[in-house]
């Protein structure tokens, strides 16, 4: 009862502010479903930076995977030094494990928070259509689709689970390992499968489907775009994609010499061997 109080506390502010937004966003559309993937979109856009930087530090992560399992193997009974070489690693390459949770933790209420404000709006939603949603496809197959958007719909929960999946298995860093492979494949899979059941069984509002579903394609596309910008494969395009063992230089190669100074030092070489 307490955490209920608290989450109330914590979360009420936010679920109104949500709910004034998507009122002034909606003042000149007039269609609830297009003001919800607006929401999301400008969240998407607001937090653009904070997901940059989770990204950022989950590939350095990924590519120092190899170095901080051969550090375990070396100090394995010894935890101190053990926790010193990985902080030493960390720092050396600029990686921080906390900087990949942080942007969730901070996006996390909001995202609890629509569906709070689409419970507590619901009858906002009755008449509100969007796409298929409250077509005459309502009409004559209602088990499938919703006549409105405050009303479950199976279609667009199926999307949305999709989408999980495609995120998941397809917009995450390459495994380290083959096991971790494995693991993200298993998650990929487990994850749209429970909450599409959890969706179906408590009926969940399509309202709010909706919008997590417009959120996740937004979230993808970002993430899609930083894995090309930062030259990384796409799962997609190589799905068994696993990043080597190689080693990470723990200090930067010599700059080569040149323009006069690479002339000199073959001129030098060339003097030696006539000589």
């Amino acid at each position: 009862m307490h955490f209920i109080l608290a989450a109330n506390w914590f979360l009420d502010p936010i679920v109104r502010g949500m709910s004034w937004l998507v009122g002034e966003i909606n003042s000149p559309i007039h269609n609830l479903g297009v003001s919800l993937v607006i929401l999301a979109l400008l969240f998407r856009v607001v937090f653009w930076t904070l997901n940059a930087k989770q990204f950022k530090s989950m590939m350095a992560m990924q590519k120092i995977a190899p170095q901080i399992k051969k550090l375990q193997e070396k100090y394995k009974g010894d935890q101190t030094k053990l926790q010193q070489e990985t902080m030493a690693l960390y720092k050396l390459h600029g990686a921080n494990p906390l900087t990949g949770c942080l942007p969730m933790l901070v996006q996390y209420p909001f995202i609890i928070s629509v569906f709070y404000m689409v419970l507590q709006n619901k009858g906002l939603y009755e008449d509100q259509h969007f796409a298929w949603i409250g077509s005459a496809l309502s009409a004559k197959y209602p088990a499938f689709f919703a006549p409105s958007l405050a009303h479950p719909d199976v279609i667009l929960l199926v999307l949305y689970a999709l989408s999980m999946y495609i995120s998941v298995r397809f917009g995450s860093m390459p495994a380290t390992d083959p096991q971790q492979a494995q693991t993200q494949k298993i998650m990929a899979i487990m994850s749209p499968l429970m909450l599409g059941f959890l969706g179906y069984k408590y009926g969940w509002p399509s309202a709010m489907v909706l919008y997590w579903f417009a959120s996740n394609i937004f979230q993808m596309a970002q993430q899609f775009y930083m894995l090309r910008r930062a030259h990384e494969p796409l799962a997609f395009i190589d799905s068994e994609h696993v990043f080597t063992d190689v080693p990470i230089p723990s200090e930067p190669p010599p700059k080569a010499l040149s323009g006069n100074g690479a002339r000199k030092g073959k001129n030098k070489k060339t003097k030696g061997a006539r000589s």
